[in-house]
């Protein structure tokens, strides 16, 4: 039976969206989730929906418990997951309110728990693949979704993960797209390491709200801005998910 946890949430609590609620407190061996557990349905299918930094937004991007989140969707028997995430652009074809399906992650945290695995037991150490970090499966219901909503989206991208919570100087900007960054955000990675290793499909839909601050003839990032691009564009985001969520298997 397909279960489907959501991270991020911006907009799938609506009472008209996540039918059936129930609202569930949890723990794991690795403490709290950064929110309780909706548990719901979108077209009869069963959904577990975790906000990433608190209902209220009130937790830094280091600070989630990456580990809680992911271990509390696996307890409740998630087959799947879909995240959604803001990002910076760093490609100028990226535009603002742009969707990136990603593929690609650089981890560039320094400060967080980002395995399972604090220790190997005797004889059996744990060293997860990671080549292609992304469903393949999930990628392409997205992909398609997007398609057939006319969102303008871009079928895949290379994410840097950030520690956050400052934005990049130039220098690290101009960095970054050396290193063949597409886009740029500070929750991404941990995720999705954890995805991998607890075995779960794991997809992320980023949206784009700005260009960091590498391009000289725009404004360097604000938050206010993010909250702008995003907020005008939430309904985008539901419907992307919403709909895909009625093609996984």
């Amino acid at each position: 039976m397909v279960k489907i946890g959501i991270i991020g949430g911006s907009g799938l609590d609506n009472p008209d969206i996540l039918k059936d609620v129930n609202e569930v407190e949890v723990n794991t061996p690795y403490g709290k989730p950064t929110s309780s557990l909706k548990l719901g349905k979108i077209n009869d299918i069963e959904i577990v929906l975790v906000a990433r930094h608190g209902r209220d937004h009130t937790i830094p991007p280091t600070q989630v418990n990456y580990r809680a989140n992911i271990q509390a969707l696996k307890d409740q028997g998630c087959t799947h997951i879909l995240a959604t995430t803001a990002c910076g652009s760093l490609r100028e074809k990226i535009g603002r309110g742009d969707f990136v399906i990603l593929d690609q992650f650089i981890d560039f945290t320094r400060l967080r728990k980002i395995s399972f695995f604090d220790e190997f037991p005797a004889g059996d150490a744990k060293h997860t693949t990671m080549a292609y970090p992304y469903s393949e499966d999930l990628r392409k219901i997205l992909i398609e979704t997007a398609k057939g909503l006319n969102l303008k989206y871009h079928e895949k991208g290379t994410v840097i993960t950030i520690e956050g919570p400052r934005f990049s100087t130039k220098a690290e900007s101009e960095m970054f797209r050396i290193w063949g960054a597409d886009v740029i955000n500070m929750s991404i990675a941990p995720e999705t390491i954890l995805a991998n290793e607890a075995g779960i499909p794991y997809a992320a839909v980023a949206m784009s709200t700005d260009y960091d601050c590498w391009k000289d003839d725009e404004a360097p990032v604000t938050w206010a801005e993010i909250l702008e691009i995003f907020g005008k564009n939430v309904n985008n985001v539901v419907a992307l998910l919403t709909n895909a969520i009625k093609k996984i298997k």
